[in-house]
């Protein structure tokens, strides 16, 4: 059995479908399938990269340092769309296997700077031409003119949610009922139970 229809609905219900829209029901249907491309792509480029004990969020920190020539380690986690811990994990692996430095800057100690080894630039040196071949392999099913135009579309799209990566996150929208300021299930105290003084640990009795 084809499993197309599944394909093109992507998890989307007639129901959810019919409040979208048919424009909305596109568009949710497209971020649904980026994402299980993406995470369908990872996993083919994943074990290309196996035998040599990398992963492709490794190489893509190592394309990113290539790119910035010596960023700091909030700069690559930038550029890479995730966060600052992760980032430090990928550069501490890397650093282990011989492919990136971390190093002080000069003018701010507080700051690591990242750059490529001479092993990584000879690695990627020997590989790049196989790995690019794979990928035009993946992508063989487009013509030219698609490929250029996929490439400006999804460009487009990465455009808008950097922005919106660049914003702070939206806190959890309050429980029904809940008062902004007090935690649901809380009663309020009364003035006098307020003004109680403080144990010896600091807390005050209640």
């Amino acid at each position: 059995m084809s499993s197309q229809p599944h394909r093109d609905a992507l998890g989307l219900t007639g129901e959810d479908a019919a409040r979208l829209g048919a424009d909305g029901a596109v568009r949710v249907r497209t971020f649904r399938l980026i994402v299980v491309l993406a995470q369908e792509l990872r996993t083919l480029m994943d074990q290309l990269l196996r035998a040599d004990g990398l992963t492709t969020q490794q190489a893509a920190m190592i394309t990113v340092v290539d790119m910035l020539g010596t960023p700091s380690l909030s700069q690559a986690a930038t550029a890479l769309g995730t966060t600052h811990q992760n980032a430090r994990q990928l550069a501490d692996a890397l650093e282990r296997k011989g492919f990136l430095q971390i190093s002080t800057d000069e003018a701010d100690a507080r700051v690591r700077r990242l750059s490529t080894t001479a092993k990584s630039d000879s690695y990627w040196r020997d590989r790049s031409a196989a790995d690019q071949q794979h990928v035009l392999d993946w992508f063989s099913d487009l013509t030219p003119t698609e490929a250029q135009t996929l490439f400006k579309l999804l460009a487009k799209v990465e455009h808008r949610a950097r922005a919106a990566l660049s914003r702070p996150a939206p806190g959890p929208d309050p429980a029904p009922g809940h008062r902004p300021g007090r935690r649901p299930g809380t009663k309020r105290r009364s003035a006098q139970a307020a003004q109680r003084p403080p144990d010896n640990n600091g807390t005050r009795i209640t």
